[in-house]
């Protein structure tokens, strides 16, 4: 049987902490950033957990189940 692949696309989007924590990007800050205020473009540069169905989901992609 060979080794199970981890999906290339969610590896690279998501992020794995140390305690098992599955960390991902917040949206809205890859473009049309002039008009969106400092404070909310330095909020969106926070990472935030995945949580829920999503985080099971990103789980099996990830391989890790």
């Amino acid at each position: 049987m060979p080794k199970m692949k981890s999906h290339r696309g969610a590896a690279k989007r998501f992020k794995v902490t140390g305690t098992g924590k599955i960390m991902r990007r917040r949206p809205f800050k890859n473009h049309i950033l002039e008009k969106k205020s400092s404070k909310r473009t330095r909020h969106l540069s926070t990472e935030a957990q995945v949580v829920g169905g999503d985080e099971s989901r990103a789980k099996r992609l990830l391989g890790l189940r």
